[in-house]
């Protein structure tokens, strides 16, 4: 990412992020990643983090609008487990897990793990049929996903699927319960934000990054509509070869 964000790497970065939010492929790994396929300059990780927020919080924007938010009780039960471990566990796993090797292996882990409970579920559930134990399956697994690259919706999906819903039924639920947990996240990470803002310059780009995030999003409605599993697993496992070999290079 670059040490001096520029208005249109901002703008690309969110044109990304708004479609990778509705598909199985770890948006954050796609924004962590990317940047430095393209050759560009880290920013410091703390405005790294502060963009990041900004992107989320203009995806959160569009995704409102086109997911259907589940039920209260739902929602809250889904929400518990990675809200937890969010709280408990995201330090450490920032110092241990951040590096783009790590996020890697967290892509390739999450397409496993997609693929294997999409090729062995043989159930037909609809969302409608979710229980208090898929509420807490599905909390837990996106507690898992907290290891960067492995991915909220790709893991979810997966133990929607392991619990046998079938697959628009596992789509739809990974991306509904999702919600609370990325506003939460957002809102909590704005507050922290707040009491050290970037500079003004910076902030005009993440506004413009947050502005595409939301568009970009609102534009990818279609997405919503895709069931495929297998070729968002292969994309994920390309970018962390593409990754670890740009890391060797170094």
């Amino acid at each position: 990412m670059p040490r001096e964000l520029t208005v249109s790497q901002a703008v690309a970065l969110g044109a990304l992020h708004g479609p990778a939010e509705l598909l199985p492929v770890s948006s954050s790994a796609h924004i962590a990643l990317v940047p430095a396929l393209l050759g560009w300059p880290r920013m410091a990780p703390e405005l790294e983090k502060a963009f990041e927020v900004a992107l989320h919080a203009g995806t959160l924007g569009g995704l409102a609008v086109l997911v259907p938010w589940p039920s209260l009780p739902l929602a809250l039960l889904a929400t518990a487990p990675s809200a937890v471990a969010g709280l408990t566990l995201e330090k450490p796993i920032e110092r241990r897990l951040g590096g783009p090797r790590a996020t890697a292996a967290g892509l390739v882990a999450g397409s496993l793990a997609m693929l294997l409970a999409d090729r062995r579920a043989t159930g037909e559930r609809v969302a409608s049929d979710a229980t208090i134990g898929d509420a807490l399956a599905l909390g837990a697994a996106q507690a898992c996903a907290l290891w960067p690259g492995v991915s909220r919706l790709g893991l979810t999906l997966a133990a929607a699927r392991a619990r046998g819903f079938s697959r628009p039924a596992a789509f739809a639920l990974a991306r509904t319960v999702g919600l609370p947990v990325v506003a939460g996240a957002t809102a909590l990470k704005g507050v922290r934000l707040a009491q050290s803002p970037p500079p003004p310059a910076v902030r005009r780009a993440f506004a413009a990054g947050m502005v595409a995030a939301c568009a970009s999003t609102l534009a990818a409605a279609p997405l919503r509509r895709v069931t495929a599993v297998a070729p968002w697993a292969a994309e994920r496992v390309v970018l962390a070869a593409l990754a670890v070999r740009r890391s060797s290079a170094r």
